[in-house]
């Protein structure tokens, strides 16, 4: 199967209407909730309605977290598929044109939506299937290591008790639910590993505070607490028993949601890269595509060594998504695609800060706010150290205990 790098053409209303409301919509409102930390921007919640409009219409074609889903209907008959996941990257590259950390807040587009389309069951996606869900997963002193969970969650009759810590939590005040990674047996490893979804208000989970960050401010980033929190055995993502290869299964949500997370890194690099090429633009620096670098001006040059490292992100990005969509093992090329665009992205924008000086530096343009924005795509949904780990144990054939 060949992959055509053209946008299909069935995606280009999708990703034209994404890109008039990065510019119309959350481009306006950026620096008032990066300013405004923890406000809840209320133009969002029209927004998401409209979204979920266009899905119920199937108008979308399952762009955003909630419509990514391992498997995604029939394969056509010439065997290749262009689906949700490609919508998906396509459609927030264009919405974090506009904003991140308002892509990030909104609502019914968490990363634990995609969670659940991930590994849920079919009843389980018509339960959940109108559910806004955070993603806890990080704790203290686990760091990027999944395995390492040490929440637990034993059963109790029909419902099982969930008691831990999860920290850095994206969504995690304002989203009606969360999905939250526990172990069933700490003695037995990755195996026992599974997903819960926990509905807020629940007896025994709480916020205990909201962080304060460098960037993507407009998203909460939460603490909570799970003292006894009881859930029915029926929210458990995956087979309950040990045996299952459960934890294999939790972790096929990162195949789904780190090329989720490249297409954030990419669109905001993107926005840094076109408002630079303006910018110079107007100083009167020109930069020519058709000539070598090495005979332009030193800004030039260095633009266009940008845009190189940003070509590459970006067709990382898609070959992630088209294997998903077309039922290809796309692990290594998940990682690959996270571990570019998380680099490049925030190597980019700052780049970019570089070239325009004081005005990359002040508040009067966002160029300052994307290189602060930019940097939490290299960290969350696993670091980039932890990508080039994985990278390097898929290349090899090695196992995570043969390679550490």
């Amino acid at each position: 199967m060949a992959i055509n790098l053209e946008t299909p053409k069935r995606f280009r209303p999708l990703v034209g209407q994404a890109h008039q409301v990065a510019m119309n919509m959350l481009r306006p409102i950026s620096r008032r909730y990066d300013r405004a930390e923890h406000a809840h921007p209320h133009e969002l919640d029209m927004l998401a309605a409209m979204i979920d409009g266009l899905a119920a219409s199937g108008a979308s074609e399952g762009a955003g977290a909630a419509g990514v889903r391992t498997h995604d209907g029939d394969l056509p008959p010439d065997g290749v598929r262009n689906g949700s996941h490609l919508a998906s990257v396509l459609s927030i590259t264009e919405m974090c044109w506009g904003d991140v950390g308002l892509l990030l807040a909104m609502p019914r587009q968490g990363l634990g939506n995609s969670a659940i389309a991930s590994v849920a069951d079919e009843e389980q996606l018509a339960r959940f299937a109108r559910v806004w869900a955070a993603m806890a997963i990080t704790e203290p002193g686990t760091g990027s290591d999944s395995a390492r969970i040490r929440t637990t969650a034993t059963r109790d009759g029909d419902h099982y008790v969930l008691d831990g810590e999860k920290i850095f939590v994206t969504s995690g005040s304002r989203a009606d639910h969360v999905v939250v990674w526990a172990t069933l047996d700490r003695d037995r490893g990755r195996a026992a590993i599974r997903s819960f979804v926990v509905p807020h208000g629940t007896p025994g989970m709480r916020v205990e505070r909201l962080e304060h960050k460098l960037g993507i401010r407009a998203s909460d980033t939460a603490t909570i607490l799970l003292e006894g929190c009881r859930v029915p055995a029926e929210n458990m993502l995956g087979a309950p028993e040990i045996e299952a290869g459960g934890f294999a299964g939790a972790m096929a949500t990162f195949d789904n949601t780190r090329p989720l997370v490249a297409a954030m890194a990419v669109g905001c690099a993107r926005a840094s890269l076109d408002l630079t090429r303006d910018l110079l633009a107007r100083a009167g620096v020109a930069v020519d595509h058709d000539r070598p670098a090495q005979v332009q001006s030193a800004a030039a040059a260095r633009l266009l060594e940008l845009e190189a490292d940003w070509e590459g992100a970006y067709l990382l990005m898609l070959q992630a998504a088209w294997k998903a969509d077309n039922r290809l093992p796309n692990s290594l090329e998940a990682s690959m695609a996270k571990a570019k665009a998380g680099r490049v992205g925030s190597a980019i924008t700052l780049g970019c800060v570089e070239l325009c000086g004081s005005l990359g530096y002040s508040e009067t343009e966002l160029l300052e706010k994307w290189a602060r924005d930019s940097k939490i795509l290299d960290i969350f949904e696993g670091t980039q150290q932890i990508q080039q780990l994985i990278v390097a144990r898929r290349v090899l054939g090695l196992s995570s205990t043969e390679l550490r």
